[in-house]
């Protein structure tokens, strides 16, 4: 009906829409609901009386209204525009876009006009509202025969207008910040618009002064390398890894010296080394002093002043706001973008190394410290899957010799039954084939392994330390300090609700700023988030808890179902059917929580209100990490620590639920099982979620867009046809980059599967380092074509995430002492040879790890109904160590059940401590800082000092030689002693502004 209408009314003329468009933001400002919100001024009382002109139906309202466009734009971007490079510079083609704001815009909903001689007609203030929802129409100086200019606006039209007047004010704060604006003109009824900022010179030294940043003088240096083996061997590891080296010039064309860097300040600007100053900030620098301009901006509009760019997108004022890619990654033209696609992200350059540095300075230190820590971890697995694999062909060598697994097959006693009552007596001999796979896995060289594997994490750490510092020299992070960050929206919304109830808020237009000054929250206002958010993960852990015991009952009442199947081969099968099923059921347990704890996670955090983004992001990644690591690694746990620990013995079997048995381990052991779980739900993750999901989501999300696109009106749509697609256009429809938190969560996740049971599962360390191949390269994919830039953040380590990692190194040795002591029968076979065996082999083991069960001894109701053996039986055999029914003790436990025990903790505490002392000795003979690196800063240093030494000498010359020439007589002076150095550095050296972000140094 409101199209209808639409199309049906004359032409209005643009200055009219306008002065409506303007009545309107000044009714929605006077409404009632609209003042108590957002604290507007009201409507004037006395408006001037406007006159139409019938004829030219000519209006102008420059007198009555202040143009805000003149303002704020430098230029609109109509659709026969010039060549601005594709959209990455101004209309002018010399500004540089640095920064976009994107919006969506609409037009008042339901427009009725007519043209009048005298008189207008303004919508009324929202005292009166109609049946329809719509504000009434008033019509002031309308006499019975005129008509008058009636504009019905919806309540969502009162929404947009107050969204439009936050958005001029917020992009007046801008233009006197220093920065420069463009935008479109807003020829549709609804659509979205882009505003493209640029920061000019002026702009840029002042902020980058303010921040502190790093920039190579014009003084260089050699750098030395050192004369040793060490020193040859690189090179010519250098030489043979040449054809994996990306084609990057920078990289190529690398020399040994290097710039001395040192905080940008414009009192000595004549020591930088400035070739060209639209080019002096790369694009990530220029996109970062933007976005922290942005971040520190407000928008005086309303009485709380949105402030930040964080909020204005929060409360739909922006859509959203990005930096720009350098260009197109498919054409001809070569960028850095292009670039990174042929040398990084494609997956035909696997097997080439990455191009770090280039990383940094397209995506900023954050995202580059991320991909060369997933690199160094990528690097180092290639040492433990050849270890791992040199173990399992140890396993598969050792399988014809292995004299358990050979008894296993040649013994045939006949064993106890599996339950009551519908289990029959079987053969060990059965048991044959599961036997010899668990050799695989549980041999005297898996425990080397674990003992390698502990130490590898270790050695991981240092080497990653080692090449983080070294990182942080090259980029100039070294002297990197903490910011003082500015308050989350959400946190200042929460403050100013405090002040306001306390009435501490008597100056309705004091800023967030004046007022987070009086109060701040306490532990006391985040008790119930705190409360929350306890509870919450506490109910998170208990269903995690449900599922795998869910996964339980479901393997004990298969189990019996098909015990009591009259199919032989159904029978016979048991066991590798249950198994198989109940793993692929927790895989997807797994993959479903993952995704409901992942967004639990989030809404846990923002209900504690942190302070900082920082805060924020800890505070998240502390609780997705608990509960995702107890969900994928709770039913591993109980396969390795619970199953069959607590099953009772033949004719006293312990039941749940009372007719279903609990479930013991194969005769093998409990470990080929726990390595089927580990790997199955390990590849799983990583093929399904890891990459499936990674690959799959974003296209389904571009799909839908497309759908979405084509079902929007042409006349609704603010494309326009006249002019190819931009680049702001471009990056718009890519998606927005949501943080590294869960590129870190999958690799995390994966390296507790490398080290917590890597005892079970030698080939973790393959799997991974084959899973993070094409991890690289499709991260790389995604931040490359995907993605939208994301904003470049410095950092000089990866945060959290190495203590996680540094926990989960020692939580490994534990937990692989626990597996190899007592999931493995590593222990009892040492026992064995050492204590028990007459002749100091392993033979008659299997023999001495079974005990003996009296049938007769069988409760009423709990032995065989049908047993298929012909012959009389009258003892069978079961896995355990108790005394035989004719002891004095029958079915208690033995004497060497006990020393089987002492033996097992007595290990736990021997390796734990070994490998602990171990992990501590390399970290103490390891560096964190390498010696080179440490020397190269000092000299460094030195020569910086040498800089504002000789600068200030040559000051004073000046003074001097000035002072002699101005004095009529020579007089007698003496010569100047020089400076001492702390003098020196201590008046030449920039002084330390104040860490507010809110401020900006003037110019």
């Amino acid at each position: 009906m409101e199209d209808n209408s639409i199309a049906n009314d004359p032409p209005i003329d643009t200055a009219q829409v306008e002065y409506r468009e303007a009545a309107a933001v000044a009714v929605s400002e006077s409404s009632s609901i609209h003042s108590e919100q957002f604290g507007t001024a009201p409507l004037p009382q006395n408006l001037p009386q406007v006159t139409f002109n019938t004829t030219d139906t000519s209006l102008d309202l420059s007198e009555y209204f202040e143009d805000h466009h003149r303002a704020v734009l430098n230029n609109f971007i109509e659709g026969n525009q010039p060549n601005t490079k594709n959209g990455l510079y101004f209309r002018d083609g010399k500004r540089k876009v640095d920064y976009v704001l994107a919006y969506n815009y609409r037009r008042h909903v339901s427009i009725k006009s007519a043209l009048v001689s005298q008189g207008l007609a303004v919508i009324s203030n929202g005292n009166s509202v109609n049946p329809e929802g719509k504000a009434q129409v008033q019509t002031l100086q309308s006499t019975p025969h005129e008509q008058g200019l009636v504009v019905e606006v919806a309540p969502q039209d009162l929404l947009e207008d107050d969204r439009r007047c936050r958005r001029e004010a917020f992009e007046r704060n801008l233009v006197e910040a220093g920065l420069e604006i463009e935008k479109d003109e807003e020829i549709k009824n609804q659509g979205t618009g882009f505003i493209r900022i640029h920061a000019p010179w002026h702009t840029l030294s002042r902020e980058a002064e303010f921040l502190k940043i790093k920039v190579p003088t014009k003084q260089v240096y050699e750098v030395k390398e050192e004369d040793g083996m060490i020193t040859a061997l690189h090179k010519v590891w250098h030489k043979i890894t040449r054809p994996f080296e990306p084609k990057v010039q920078h990289l190529e064309n690398d020399t040994k010296t290097k710039h001395i860097s040192y905080d940008f300040t414009r009192e000595k600007i004549h020591l930088y080394n400035i070739k060209d100053k639209e080019t002096f900030f790369n694009n990530a620098t220029r996109s970062r002093i933007v976005y922290e301009i942005l971040k520190a901006t407000g928008s005086t509009k309303g009485q709380y002043g949105s402030r930040g760019i964080a909020a204005l997108i929060a409360n739909g004022t922006y859509d959203s706001a990005y930096p720009l890619h350098d260009g197109n990654y498919e054409g001809t033209e070569v960028n850095e973008r292009k670039l990174l696609h042929e040398e990084w992200a494609r997956y035909g350059a696997f097997y080439k190394y990455q191009p770090i540095d280039l990383i940094r300075k397209y995506f900023g230190e954050n995202i580059g410290l991320y991909f060369a820590w997933l690199g160094v971890y990528t690097e180092l697995l290639i040492p433990a899957s050849v270890v791992g694999i040199i173990v399992f062909l140890y396993g598969c060598a050792t399988l014809d010799t292995n004299i358990p697994s050979l008894e296993m097959c040649e013994y045939n006693f006949t064993m106890c039954p599996l339950c009551d009552q519908f289990c029959d007596y079987w053969n060990l001999s059965t048991a044959c084939s599961t036997a010899k796979a668990s050799h695989l896995f549980d041999n005297p060289a898996t425990v080397f392994f674990s003992v390698f594997m502990a130490l590898w994490a270790t050695m991981f750490l240092e080497h990653w330390k080692r090449r983080q510092m070294r990182l942080c020299y090259q980029w100039d992070l070294t002297g990197l300090e903490e910011e003082e960050e500015r308050p989350r929206p959400e946190y200042e919304t929460k403050l100013l609700q405090k002040n306001r109830k306390k009435g501490k808020q008597k100056n309705r237009k004091r800023s967030k700023t004046e007022v987070g000054s009086y109060e701040k929250l306490t532990w006391r206002d985040r008790i119930p988030g705190y409360f929350i958010g306890l509870s919450s993960i506490l109910f998170m852990f208990g269903l995690t808890f449900s599922a795998v015991f869910g996964v339980i009952v479901y393997r004990i009442t298969t189990s019996a179902i098909m015990a009591m199947s009259s199919n032989p081969s159904t029978r016979a099968n048991v066991r590798v059917t249950v198994t198989s099923t109940a793993v692929i059921i927790n895989l997807v347990v797994i993959l479903i929580l993952d995704e409901i704890y992942g967004a639990v996670a989030k809404w846990l955090t923002q209900i504690e209100i942190p302070k900082t983004e920082k805060s924020f992001e800890e505070r998240l990644i502390v609780k997705s990490f608990l509960l995702k690591f107890m969900n994928a690694y709770a039913p591993i746990f109980y396969v390795a620590f619970f199953k069959g620990r607590f099953i009772g013995q033949p004719g006293d079997y312990v039941y749940v639920f009372d007719n279903y048995r609990l479930e013991e381990c194969a005769p093998g052991g409990c470990l080929m099982e726990l390595c089927i779980q580990l790997s199955i739900i390990m590849l799983g993750k990583q093929l399904i979620q890891n990459n499936l999901f990674e690959i799959g989501i974003p296209k389904l999300k571009k799909l839908h867009r497309k759908l979405k696109d084509k079902g929007t009106k042409p006349e609704e749509s603010n494309t326009n046809q006249t002019r190819p697609p931009q680049q702001w256009d471009l990056d718009y429809n890519l998606e927005p980059f949501t943080g590294l938190t869960p590129e870190y969560m999958e690799m995390i996740i994966q390296f507790g599967f490398v080290t917590l049971f890597v005892a079970s599962f030698p080939l973790a360390p393959l799997f991974a380092l084959l899973n993070n191949v094409i991890e690289i390269r499709l991260d790389a994919k995604k931040f490359v074509t995907e993605l939208r830039r994301p904003n470049a953040v410095r950092a000089k380590n990866i945060g959290i995430w190495y203590n996680i990692l540094s926990g989960m190194g020692k939580l490994s040795v534990i937990i692989n002492a626990f597996v190899i002591s007592f999931t493995s029968d590593f222990i009892p076979r040492l026992v064995y040879q050492y204590l028990y065996s007459e002749t100091g082999t392993m033979d008659g083991f299997i023999d001495h790890t079974l005990s003996y069960f009296n049938v007769s001894h069988f409760k009423p109701g709990s032995a065989p109904v049908a047993s298929e053996f012909h012959k009389h039986i009258g003892v069978c055999r079961y896995r355990d160590y108790r005394e035989p029914p004719w002891s004095s003790n029958p079915y208690e436990f033995s004497k060497q059940y006990w020393s089987v025990l002492a033996a097992r903790l007595a290990f736990v505490i021997l390796f734990q401590n070994l490998v602990m002392l171990l992990s501590e000795g390399l970290d103490w003979i390891i560096p964190d800082i390498p010696k080179d690196i440490s020397e190269q800063i000092k000299k460094e240093k030195t020569l910086l000092v040498d800089v504002f030494l000789k600068e200030e000498h040559e000051k004073l010359q000046l003074i001097q030689n000035f002072l002699l020439k101005d004095r009529p007589a020579k007089p007698n002076l003496k010569t100047l002693a020089p400076r001492s150095r702390a003098t020196s550095l201590c008046q030449f050296s920039p002084e330390k502004k104040p860490s507010n972000g809110s401020q900006h140094t003037d110019v």
